[in-house]
């Protein structure tokens, strides 16, 4: 009798639990409301079924199937009402003419204020950027046209995009701002190194995000911070060709606001212009704090700056820098970062001189030179005494603190 009412009691807890996983999901296939592969544009007949999506009480899966899919442009907003899936199991294509953008100030694909969403299907998002690559000229032109990004993640919470690539977007592959509880997992991004302005992801604005598992190259960033960032953890990423993983660049915006809590762990850095870097610009307006920064256990190869800390950040010569830079970076730790560097200086530590780097702490660095190693093989340290402690290879400053 005791075991029957245990039993009872156990199932009257799980029979709710129960119930709902058992309640079927309700799949809105594209290709069933009159989509078709390699034919029309597929954004009417997607934004009708999100939005029956949306409108459902249980939870609901939006599928593209297999197949090639014309996508001109799309704009998937929420509210959801229940748990919501977009999987991705064919190949969605852009326009590779980017003047022919519907709205030219937007994104291709926007998704916006969803709360218990998912991307998956092991499909592609294709933003047939090599036209528009060759058309940029940002770097020296301040009227050149907007380009779309490929994924515009904004607003969203209790998210996981797994198991899709994005491909040769025209812009930056993906963003997440103003999100809360993201995860990125075996999320692949395909671009050359020469994609000009293709970030991998932007982050920006967040808490609690984690990218894991994910394989990045492009032409820029394989992962770039922005300002407000909270609590990020990177791990197990394969990044190159690219820039690296970069906290910035930030200073030019006097409301940007602090960034804390970011850890780049186990991952691995192949033939990209640098591995972790932290870049602010001097003569920029910004007080904010970055702090609390973590990068472990990186594995370096062919790269050409492993760890750089640029204070000094002026690319173009768009600044001046007569003014040193006003951001405080603090709390910084270096462990365990091994393989190999294809600069003289492995490791840059270039901080501001009105505001010091503080409680920089550098450990178990072992980088060698691609080729025989120079006699000059080392790292630059400007405004900063980090305390060092393990194997240091190159020497760690030339008057660094040793760790007790």
């Amino acid at each position: 009798m005791e075991i029957k009412l245990i039993f009872s009691a156990v199932l009257l807890v799980f029979l709710p639990f129960l119930a709902y996983h058992a309640e079927a999901v309700t799949i809105f296939d594209i290709s069933k409301y009159g989509a078709k592969p390699g034919g029309d544009d597929i954004s009417p007949v997607l934004a009708k079924v999100w939005k029956e999506a949306c409108e459902a009480t249980n939870a609901s899966k939006v599928l593209i199937p297999k197949g090639t899919w014309y996508l001109s442009q799309i704009r998937l907003v929420g509210p959801n009402k229940a748990p919501l899936e977009l999987e991705v199991q064919g190949t969605v294509e852009a326009n590779p003419d980017y003047t022919k953008l519907p709205q030219k100030d937007g994104q291709w694909i926007t998704i916006n204020y969803l709360d218990g969403f998912t991307i998956s299907g092991g499909g592609v998002f294709d933003g047939k950027g090599e036209q528009a690559w060759k058309a940029n000229d940002c770097h020296k032109n301040p009227n050149c046209p907007k380009l779309p990004i490929n994924l515009s993640l904004n607003f969203i919470k209790n998210a996981i995009i797994k198991d899709v690539t994005t491909k040769d977007s025209k812009n930056f592959h993906c963003n997440c701002i103003s999100s809360q509880n993201v995860t990125f997992q075996r999320f692949t991004i395909s671009a050359p190194g020469e994609s000009i302005n293709t970030d991998g992801i932007h982050i920006a604005r967040v808490s609690n995000v984690k990218v894991l598992d994910s394989d990045i190259g492009t032409g820029d960033d394989c992962i770039s911070i922005g300002d407000e960032t909270t609590d990020l953890h990177i791990e197990n990423v394969k990044c190159g060709p690219g820039h690296g993983i970069s906290v910035g660049s930030m200073g030019k915006n006097p409301a940007e606001k602090d960034v804390t809590g970011i850890t780049v762990k186990k991952c691995t850095f192949t033939g990209t212009s640098n591995g972790v870097r932290v870049k602010t610009w001097p003569n920029a307006p910004a007080t904010l704090k970055i702090s609390n920064l973590h990068f472990e256990d990186l594995t370096m190869n062919n790269v050409s700056y492993p760890v750089v800390i640029d204070q000094q950040y002026c690319p173009w010569n768009l600044c001046t820098k007569d003014k040193p830079s006003l951001i405080q970076i603090s709390g910084l730790t270096v462990k365990n970062v091994r393989g190999t560097a294809n600069t003289k200086e492995a490791l840059l530590f270039s901080c501001s001189s009105s505001k010091p780097c503080q409680d920089v702490q550098i450990s178990d660095i072992d980088l060698k030179y691609v080729n025989s190693i120079p006699a000059n093989f080392t790292t630059v340290c400007e405004n900063v005494k980090p305390t060092v402690s393990g194997k240091q290879i190159p020497p760690i400053c030339p008057t660094p603190v040793q760790a007790s």
